[in-house]
This record gives C-alpha cells, sequence and structure tokens, in this order.
C-alpha cells in the first residue's frame, strides 16, 4: 500500500508539471489521448490481468458510450451528462445480460465470444445510419455541465488527469478489498476459488460489468473531446489496441496500464510517416512483450530492482 501511495503521489506530480513543459496545443491532444486510453486499459486489466478474463470486443462498449453521448444529445436532445450516464448504464447492463453464458466458456471459447459481441456492436453502429450516420460517422457537442462548457485541449487536460487519477487511486483500493483478494483468487484458481466460497460467476460477471462501465463512460468523453465519433471507434482493431496496451504495461499492474496507455498512444506518431503499418507495429510488439515480457513491462521491472509484484 505505501508503494501504490508512492506511485499515486508521484503520477499526480507529473500530472501537475505537465502542463509547464508541453509547448502547444498538440501535445495537449496526444497526452489526452494516452489519459483516455489509459482510464479504459485500467478497467480492462481489471478484467483481464487480476480476474483472468479475456475480452477481445471490449471496444464495443467504448464505442456504445461514444453513440449513446453522440445520438442523444444530436437527436434527441438530451444534455451531455444525462447521455453519458445512459450510455455508461447501458453498457453496464448489457455486459450484465450476456456476460452468465458468455463466461461459462473458457480459452479461446471465450475469446471467439467477446471477438463476436464486439463484432455484432460495431455492425449495429455501422448499420443504423439513420441515428449513427453510417461508415461517415457523425458531429458531437462540446460537453456541457452546470452552465461550464468544456472546450480546448488544455481544459480537458485538466478533466481528464483528474479522472485519471481517481482511476488509478479506485483501482488500487479496489484489488486490496476483500473483492480484489477474490478476483485474484479466481484468477489463480476457479476450483480452490469455489472451495473457499467465492462466488466465481457473481465476481466474473461483476467485474465485466464494471470494465464496461469504465470504458462507455470514456468512450462518451472521447466523442465529446474530439468532437467526431465514427464506427472506427468499436471495431475490432481498436480492442487489439487495448489489449496490446494490458500486455505491453503488464497484467495486474495498475500502473502497467498506464504505462501501457502511455507507449502505445505515442506509437502512432512515431509511426506517422509510415501509414498504415500500425497495425503491423501492434503485432509486433504483442509477439516480443509475450515472447521477453510475459508480465509485461512494468512487473518485469519491478522485480529486477526488488520492489515485488
Amino acid at each position: 500500500m505505501r508503494r501504490a501511495r508512492i506511485g499515486l503521489l508521484v503520477l499526480a506530480a507529473i500530472l501537475l508539471a505537465l502542463p509547464l513543459v508541453l509547448p502547444n496545443a498538440f501535445y495537449f491532444d496526444v497526452v489526452n489521448r494516452m489519459a483516455i486510453n489509459a482510464i479504459v486499459v485500467l478497467g480492462l486489466n481489471l478484467l483481464i490481468g487480476f480476474a483472468g478474463q479475456i475480452s477481445l470486443g471490449h471496444a464495443g462498449f467504448f464505442g456504445i458510450g461514444a453513440y449513446a453521448s453522440a445520438v442523444l444529445t444530436t437527436h434527441f436532445g438530451w444534455s451531455p451528462l444525462a447521455a453519458l450516464v445512459a450510455g455508461a448504464v447501458a453498457a453496464a447492463l448489457l455486459a450484465l445480460a450476456i456476460a452468465p453464458p458468455i463466461f461459462r466458456l473458457r480459452g479461446h471459447y471465450l475469446a471467439m465470444a467477446t471477438l463476436g459481441l464486439g463484432i455484432v456492436i460495431s455492425i449495429v453502429i455501422r448499420n443504423e445510419a439513420t441515428y449513427t450516420g453510417g461508415p461517415d460517422g457523425m458531429p458531437v457537442p462540446p460537453l456541457a455541465a452546470f452552465g461550464i462548457e468544456i472546450d480546448g485541449e488544455r481544459e480537458w487536460y485538466w478533466v481528464l488527469a483528474c479522472l485519471l487519477l481517481f482511476s488509478v487511486w479506485a483501482c488500487q483500493n479496489l484489488i486490496d478489498s476483500p473483492f480484489g483478494r477474490a478476483l485474484r483468487a479466481l484468477h489463480g484458481s476457479e476450483v480452490a476459488s469455489q472451495v473457499v466460497g467465492v462466488d466465481v460467476t457473481r465476481y466474473k460477471v461483476t467485474i465485466f460489468a464494471l470494465s464496461a462501465f469504465f470504458a462507455s463512460i470514456v468512450g462518451s468523453l472521447s466523442a465529446h473531446y474530439v468532437g467526431f465519433v465514427t464506427p472506427n471507434c468499436a471495431e475490432f482493431f481498436h480492442s487489439v489496441e487495448l489489449l496490446t496496451m494490458v500486455i505491453v504495461g503488464g497484467m495486474a499492474s495498475v500502473f502497467g496500464s498506464v504505462i501501457g496507455a502511455v507507449l502505445l498512444t505515442a506509437l502512432p506518431q512515431a509511426l506517422a510517416t509510415i501509414e498504415g503499418w500500425e497495425t503491423v507495429a501492434f503485432g509486433v510488439i504483442l509477439i516480443v512483450s509475450m515472447i521477453f515480457l510475459p508480465k509485461g513491462l512494468v512487473p518485469t521491472l519491478a522485480a529486477k530492482i526488488g520492489w515485488g509484484r
């Protein structure tokens, strides 16, 4: 816990210092996208890293949040905050409804089931052109709440920085709670968890719904931040990006989620001169990480310097 608090303080110091060194709006935009991905990956790591349940369709929940905010504010006149809450609740309810049958599966069967879920959500978004704009996407109005409109990269930076800090703090407390210990037991052995009284199905369903809730909220914020949303946000490649961030940063590592999101969000900027190779680069990074860093970057470095798990 002491190390976790130190890490949280270091992250807070970095977030406070960054605005002093970022030279222009472009760099603020890159950092904001890093924060958006980090928050989604934190929720996904709870599911994959701590509970040991794979998900290849997590971008679908991100897309639900993004399009809930876009459609409800544009076509039905909802306030952005109400649309954000509605999208998060809808994603969580969908996860609660489909999780019991899905999590009866294991291994690659579970992976294929979650992949199918993400594909279905993506197809619905792409084909429902009347409300979603189809493949071309649709504009999203700025985020406004309580008479305050958030606009511009610098204003969004502080919103996303505060949300990232809260998310890291919440995840740290969750994994050190009885609920988190049950998740780690579930990851270790479902049979042993059942023997000691852990309701395996309930914990799987709960963490799946919680990670979907995380993803939907961030999807809504991302839609308002960018001002435009397309079906690409819910597609399979986005799910692969998020999964790669979890693996590279470190499964079952809170700060690994943040580091993985930072590194792989910066990657497309590094590959800007060879556009179209991002998919290949993500694939190579995933293969190399699984071979040489099977526990991820942060857990491997922590073990080498004697910080343990």
